[in-house]
């Protein structure tokens, strides 16, 4: 009797979403290159801005040699200024002086917009209309328009030496300026995550109104407004810039990298370096931002298409 062969079926395994989503979620978390590389040049940079003082730089406002010399002439890797002063002692120290601008402002506008943003999203009484009204009128005005307002007020007379620091004055008014913005994003990313049903569970066993905005939503708008913040110093960064060449910036010999770009345009003939040195650290510095910003917003992403 002859033996038949039994078929022999293989049955396919379905996946499991659950382990898919996983590799999906462990996939995108990677920084990738970019993102790597963005991570390294803000940390340099931070490392730079906090202890330049006791790194082995010239005094960025001594004149030490011919003006005008070439990078990699003399010693000075970057060359010299129009005033015989080191490029890359100015580059650093004009780093940190925007550093302190962009991220000290956007500081203060992520503390208060961020708080003011949970206050008007969560609240939907008259306190969240007043708020949501206030926000609209500030950002109805242009940005570089109410900056220079506020630099005007804050410089006060200029003969009577009365008023603020120019530095701390560029910080408060693009504080101001960055305050409605993020407050509106805030707002709008809590109105969604208080219609939740873990808020509306928190809310019916007798939450209170501060646990369930600093314990229950809060942790879930950070993502976003860490996003906005990062993008927010990168735009604040820019914005110097244009403030100085309007003349609204920190005043000599102090220099940011927005006035090493305008007092490197007057020698764009002889001298292309001195512009082209800031534009490039600063360009670099705002593409790392909003490279890392973009991963902060997929890993946000994730999450929040997860639950």
């Amino acid at each position: 009797m002859t033996d038949l062969a039994t078929p022999t079926v293989e049955a396919e395994v379905p996946s499991d979403p659950a382990s898919d989503g996983e590799a999906e979620i462990s996939s995108k978390k990677s920084l990738g290159i970019a993102g790597w590389l963005s991570v390294g040049w803000l940390s340099a940079l931070a490392f730079i801005v906090v202890f330049a003082d006791f790194l082995p730089f010239e005094d960025p406002y001594a004149e030490l040699g011919t003006p005008l010399l070439a990078p990699g002439q003399g010693g000075f890797l970057l060359g010299l200024d129009a005033n015989g002063r080191d490029v890359l002692a100015r580059l650093v120290y004009g780093g940190r002086n925007s550093v302190i601008i962009s991220v000290g402002s956007i500081s203060a506008g992520f503390l208060i917009g961020g708080l003011l943003g949970l206050l008007s999203g969560y609240y939907r009484n008259w306190i969240g209309k007043v708020l949501a009204g206030l926000f609209d009128i500030l950002l109805a005005i242009p940005a570089l328009v109410l900056a220079l307002a506020l630099v005007a007020v804050l410089k006060g007379d200029p003969t009577s030496g009365s008023g603020m620091d120019p530095l701390w004055i560029l910080v408060l008014t693009l504080a101001v300026v960055s305050i409605p913005l993020i407050a509106r994003i805030t707002r709008a990313s809590t109105m969604a995550w208080s219609q939740r049903d873990f808020v509306t569970a928190a809310r019916a066993q007798g939450a209170t109104d501060r646990r369930i905005l600093f314990r229950e939503i809060l942790p879930n708008v950070l993502p976003a407004m860490v996003y906005i913040a990062l993008l927010g110093i990168a735009i604040a960064i820019v914005a110097e810039g244009s403030l100085a060449i309007l003349g609204a910036s920190v005043e000599p010999p102090e220099t940011t990298w927005g006035t090493m770009i305008v007092d490197g345009k007057s020698q764009m003939e002889d001298a292309p370096f001195l512009m082209f040195v800031p534009i490039i650290a600063l360009f670099v510095t705002v593409l790392s931002l909003n490279f890392l910003g973009d991963a902060i917003r997929d890993r946000f992403d994730v999450r929040e298409s997860a639950l």
